[in-house]
């Protein structure tokens, strides 16, 4: 059986495996079948975020001997775990240690998607005619790193995120000194033009850069805002993630997180190897 390592290869399964929460003791007293592997399971769960497969149509020639159901499974426990956020910690952490994270300069934007199975976080779409639809809110870095994802209903204005986004920021470590979790400029397009966030942001220590309705193009914001976007179209690529098929919120949102975190580590080992 050959298993696929692009998956999860050597350096992000030593980065989640310490992660994992232990196994309940086994409640049999005679040996019967061993539980799946926990590194198959993460490929299962990779593999569907990759291609947006069903989890009955998850190859175990590809992953290993783990059915779909049982990666499922591990999903859900791993999320209740808080798994992926601490994946993500420790991945920007890690970044900022390398000297490959700004985070003085952030961006914030929004963006839609078609939600086909409806359930919560979802609502009619105004840029799909009125179609169901979530919403991806993401702050990034200067260098378009993610640093928090969040979701809501396709119908939610983007400027109703913009402080609990800013809430969800972990204290990065990863240098002498206290954990960075806050910007110091926020950059943002017309759709966050609000004097009253524009008071909120302030009043934490931010200088907003907001593009201002009804101004001609050419602020000259675009040369640090466009990195958000690019992120934006990395999430696209995992096509679990665009259209949304989940019916539970959190597991749509585990697999942002987890899409996040992998843009992290892609950074990571792209520029430190």
């Amino acid at each position: 059986m050959q298993v696929s390592d692009d998956l999860v290869p050597d350096g992000l399964w030593d980065h989640v495996a310490p992660l994992l929460p232990p196994r309940p003791p086994r409640r049999r007293r005679y040996p019967g079948r061993l539980p799946a592997d926990d590194r198959a399971a993460l490929r299962g769960i990779v593999y569907v975020l990759r291609t947006g497969v069903t989890w009955a149509d998850v190859p175990t020639e590809t992953i290993g001997w783990c059915s779909g159901v049982m990666c499922w499974r591990r999903l859900r426990d791993w999320t209740e775990a808080g798994v992926w956020p601490r994946l993500h910690a420790i991945l920007l952490a890690e970044l900022r240690t390398a000297d490959l994270l700004d985070i003085d300069d952030a961006a914030i934007d929004g963006s839609h998607v078609r939600a086909l199975k409806g359930r919560a976080h979802t609502g009619p779409s105004p840029v799909g005619r009125g179609r169901s639809g979530s919403k991806h809110h993401l702050i990034t870095d200067r260098y378009g790193t993610p640093l928090a994802v969040s979701v809501t209903s396709g119908n939610r204005h983007d400027v109703t995120q913009l402080m609990p986004l800013l809430d969800t920021i972990p204290r990065i470590r990863g240098l002498v000194g206290r954990p960075r979790y806050r910007p110091r400029r926020l950059f943002a397009d017309r759709g966050y033009d609000y004097d009253k966030y524009r008071r909120l942001l302030r009043a934490r220590g931010i200088t907003p850069r907001i593009a201002r309705k009804g101004t001609a193009h050419g602020s000259g914001l675009g040369k640090t805002r466009w990195v958000v976007e690019r992120t934006m179209s990395w999430l696209s690529g995992y096509r679990r993630l665009s259209p949304r098929y989940e019916r539970d919120p959190r597991n749509y949102l585990a697999f942002l997180g987890l899409a996040a975190a992998l843009c992290c580590y892609k950074r990571l080992i792209c520029l430190t190897t």
